[in-house]
């Protein structure tokens, strides 16, 4: 098989094929180590595959953990645990993509995966029928031309697609989409939070008196220095009409001094954005020959903007679908089994997605948000659960009222 992208969703993918005895090539376009526009946040559900990926979550390894979501909006600062479930573990972690992806992708080469980097996918080999029988690629500095066959592609190729695009899989414009920027900062009193820091309410430095639009977030990263960011929605009247660098600056304008993220000074790299493909944004997730993964399916979760789990979980499935698949012979039969991915897929994800899109709408509007905040906020019980949904932490059988509630409503909605 090939997997096309090394990021956490193609990483978890080659891993998981490998580890069930798969010959599988994992094609990535950039070298190792390598930076990637993200908050570098992890949640327990991010920390499962993790460790279902056999890696060494402690923080002697070199990560920093976290106990648990520090909400602030309304006037209110709260501390919200992370759940104690039987499905999750009860910590978050916070590591940057600098070493999180070369990480995950030396792990899939250590299960048995062969690891091409410096290798652009340009398109797919076609047969006579229009199925995809592998990819046509440049190598090295002299953007050698390469055709790489297999009988199965996994596209995990981020939020360009551009080999589905070269399918004529276009992103679906219903769906939610986010964009976010993010920089670091030394600071010597947040580098080591062990809570993860969401701002509901954004507040203006040259007007205090205003509310900025989108939400932001702090992460400590351990190592004296800081994540911060912003996000907007495209439910958001400001989408596509602001520029983001300067809104995050005033909004760091009005954090207190001692953090040190008012001081360009102690800024460390630039302001970087990228788009963040929500709710199913790309389908039919396989289609001839081809399973798309993570950000190429459009996977993000619009309640929090997470993508990183659900690449790695989308990873997982397609591996696993894919051995079974590859076990019968080609033709009906192994359509047949390859067809069981989009439906787990939606069977997983698709009515939670629903009510993520119907969240995104909501939140987009500025009254709406403000009454939840103000309202919402003060509420300890209500952030529990809601803590439980927008992280999508529930425990699927004997859980408590909150997870049957949230189980419940998602198994209702119509899927995506």
């Amino acid at each position: 098989m090939i997997v096309v992208g090394a990021g956490p969703g193609g990483s978890a993918a080659a891993y998981h094929l490998a580890r069930h005895g798969v010959r599988v090539l994992l094609l990535e376009k950039t070298e190792f180590p390598r930076e990637k526009v993200c908050g570098d946040g992890l949640t327990p559900r991010a920390v499962r595959q993790l460790i279902r990926m056999g890696i060494d979550t402690s923080e002697k390894a070199g990560w920093l953990q976290n106990k648990g979501l520090r909400v602030i909006g309304g006037g209110v600062r709260m501390e919200l645990d992370w759940p104690e479930l039987a499905s999750f573990p009860s910590y978050g972690l916070v590591r940057t993509r600098m070493d999180f992806d070369d990480m995950l992708a030396r792990q899939a080469v250590e299960a048995g995966a062969v690891l091409h980097t410096g290798v652009n996918v340009t398109g797919p080999v076609l047969n006579d029928d229009g199925y995809v029988t592998g990819v046509e690629a440049k190598v090295g500095p002299g953007k050698e031309p390469v055709r790489y066959l297999a009988p199965l592609v996994i596209s995990a190729d981020g939020v360009s697609g551009k080999f589905p695009l070269a399918l004529g899989l276009a992103k679906r414009d219903d769906r939610p989409l986010g964009v976010a920027v993010r920089r670091y900062y030394r600071s010597a009193v947040k580098a080591d939070d062990d809570y993860l820091e969401s701002w509901l309410e954004l507040r203006s430095a040259q007007d205090p008196g205003r509310l900025l639009p989108g939400y932001g977030w702090i992460f400590g990263l351990g190592d004296g220095r800081v994540n911060v960011g912003l996000g907007i929605l495209n439910s958001s009247d400001a989408f596509g009409k602001t520029n983001y660098r300067n809104l995050l600056t005033d909004w760091l304008g009005s954090t207190p001094e001692d953090w040190g993220l008012r001081d360009e000074a102690n800024a460390d790299g630039p302001t970087l954005g990228a788009a963040l493909p929500m709710g199913f944004n790309r389908v039919p997730h396989y289609t001839r020959g081809v399973m798309l993964v993570g950000d190429s399916g459009g996977m993000v979760n619009p309640m929090n903007g997470e993508g990183i789990a659900y690449a790695m979980e989308s990873g997982e499935m397609a591996a696993e679908v894919a051995v079974q698949a590859l076990a019968r012979p080609a033709g009906p039969e192994r359509e047949r089994a390859l067809q069981a991915y989009p439906a787990e897929l939606s069977l997983r994800f698709g009515g939670y997605y629903r009510i993520g899109g119907i969240f995104v709408k909501l939140i987009g509007n500025p009254q709406i948000m403000r009454v939840a905040t103000k309202y919402g906020m003060p509420q300890p019980l209500l952030m529990k659960f809601v803590l439980k949904l927008l992280a999508n932490l529930t425990d699927p059988r004997g859980g408590d009222a909150m997870d049957r509630i949230i189980n419940g409503l998602t198994k209702v909605a119509p899927s995506v």
